[in-house]
């Protein structure tokens, strides 16, 4: 799975959520129908406005509301329900997936949409195949049919019940096949789609859409129009915009202090900190072949030294929780595989780990950072966790850090012990925080394979269409991964938006399921 534009942010940025209740999407809600846009602001960019290309948070924003999928995500929940699909289901076991569309279903151009464009859509994006797009998503597709023109059939290489939570992802995105090409990207920052919303115009900047009043889903509007303004990873600008009262909603990228500072004179200020669940961890990855990193022992110390309840206190002001666990909680599968394994911090228990290997001497280690990428917070925290290490006496540990992208190559090279890496998934289900970790390639980069956990617990959760009948393999899983220790989890953060008196439906929009709901947002 590719996932570079995937890894990212601060417990406070998670995506949010997609879409489900019921009724028609063209109902008008008393109150709205303004001509003011909802002023939305976030520190993200939107990196391409093409569903074959995009797969950053801001870009799967835009999709999410300008395209629909066959399948989303109901507000609050990790099971995907039909969208621009009446119904769909698998036969054959999970390698044979069917759906059929809602009939009537137009662009927002005013052309039909069919299942031809749904094939389409799928195989432009295979075709395609963009470093920076959703294709790795699709890659168990075999072939697509379209028996009629509400039907259509997927074809898998192999089982897969996450198929669906895959195409409610934005990489289902639905497009035109008269607007797009079927081999390449289409670059004019244009986007025709038959989601909720339509986006009018693209800068730098600011995105603004309006109502799309042919649409035909689950979605109710709330308003007619969202203005999304892009601070370009300027979270001091962000923070000020709103300050201001040029926002309504600052979403993505204040940082914990903000958030704090927030929260403490709300009163004061006429504004409202609005909390939600979020999928969103952290993880310490080892380099299984590190000459020190590498020996058990020394993980297990560190496993034994690092205190995440410290971490999430002091560094993060409380603005994520810690996480014993690879599948972060809210979603199936979820245990606290690394507390029962570690417990609470123990510097004995730590000594008696490097002891037992015949390690004496303290451990000279570096921890490697990236400033950004992952919240403005990390540098931070690996500086907290290194004097948590050498506060046991059993350990030198320092912490480098260094841009992005020299950072991606020197861990594809194999050049650091021990790094950080943040998780935002592509849809609510374990497999999406085991298979590309654990999985054959996995995205780590850190030369670890568990042939159980590839030829065993992944294929049987991978078959199993029942997602609440998989506990069991991904306890399993994650016993294994606790024991022998490629990963340290840290936090799963939550999700916040700040808003003013006199907007509502952020409470609906802040969820596990990581995209974003313009038309729950309102104003009065």
């Amino acid at each position: 799975m590719k996932t570079h534009h995937k890894w990212l942010t601060a417990p406070l940025a998670a995506g949010l959520s997609a879409a489900l209740l019921g009724g028609c999407g063209t109902e008008q809600i008393p109150g709205s129908g303004s001509a003011d846009a909802v002023r939305v602001g976030m520190s993200d960019e939107i990196l391409a406005t093409d569903p074959a290309a995009g797969y950053d948070p801001g870009s799967w924003l835009l999709f999410n509301n300008v395209f629909q999928s066959l399948l989303a995500f109901p507000k609050g929940g990790s099971l995907p329900e039909p969208e621009a699909a009446e119904k769909c289901g698998f036969g054959d076991g999970s390698t044979v997936y069917t759906c059929t569309l809602r009939p009537g279903l137009k662009f927002s151009n005013g052309n039909p949409l069919t299942s031809e464009d749904v094939k389409f859509s799928f195989e432009r994006a295979l075709k395609i195949a963009d470093p920076s797009g959703p294709a790795p998503l699709l890659s168990t597709i075999d072939t697509i049919e379209t028996p009629d023109e509400r039907t259509v059939v997927f074809r898998l290489k192999v089982p897969d019940a996450t198929f669906p939570s895959k195409i409610a992802s934005g990489a289902g995105s639905i497009v035109d096949h008269r607007e797009y090409s079927a081999d390449a990207l289409r670059t004019d920052g244009k986007a025709v789609g038959s989601g909720p919303y339509k986006l009018d115009s693209l800068s730098d900047t600011e995105a603004v859409f309006s109502a799309n009043t042919g649409y035909q889903g689950t979605a109710e509007r709330r308003n007619d129009r969202v203005a999304l303004k892009l601070y370009q990873g300027d979270r001091a600008a962000l923070a000020k915009a709103f300050a201001d009262g040029d926002l309504d909603v600052a979403y993505r990228g204040l940082s914990a202090g903000d958030i704090s500072a927030l929260e403490a004179s709300t009163e004061d200020r006429g504004v409202q900190v609005v909390q939600g669940s979020s999928a969103e961890v952290q993880h310490l990855v080892f380099n299984m072949k590190d000459p020190v990193a590498g020996k058990l022992a020394v993980r297990k110390a560190i496993a034994h030294l690092v205190d995440r309840d410290a971490l999430v206190e002091d560094v993060y002001k409380s603005t994520a929780t810690p996480l014993y666990s690879i599948v972060p909680a809210g979603i199936n599968g979820h245990n606290t595989a690394f507390f029962d394994t570690y417990g609470a911090p123990d510097p004995a228990k730590a000594k008696k780990a490097l002891r037992a290997a015949g390690i004496t001497d303290k451990v000279t280690l570096t921890l490697w950072s990236t400033p950004s990428r992952y919240g403005p917070s990390t540098d931070a925290e690996l500086k907290a966790i290194a004097a948590q290490l050498n506060a046991s006496g059993l350990f030198d540990a320092d912490v480098k850090s260094v841009a992005f992208d020299q950072y991606e190559k020197d861990i594809a090279a194999g050049k650091y012990g021990v790094y950080v890496k943040g998780w935002v998934p592509d849809y609510p289900d374990a497999d999406n925080f085991t298979a590309p970790f654990f999985g054959e390639g996995n995205v780590l980069s850190n030369h670890y394979e568990n042939k159980t956990i590839t030829g065993t617990l992944l294929p049987k959760t991978a078959a199993t269409a029942d997602r609440s009948a998989t506990d069991k393999e991904y306890g399993a899983l994650q016993d294994v991964v606790a024991e022998e220790l490629p990963v340290l989890p840290l936090w799963q953060g939550k999700q916040y938006a700040v808003t003013r008196d006199g907007v509502t439906g952020l409470e609906w929009t802040l969820d596990a399921s990581t995209v974003f709901r313009f038309w729950e947002l309102r104003t009065s």
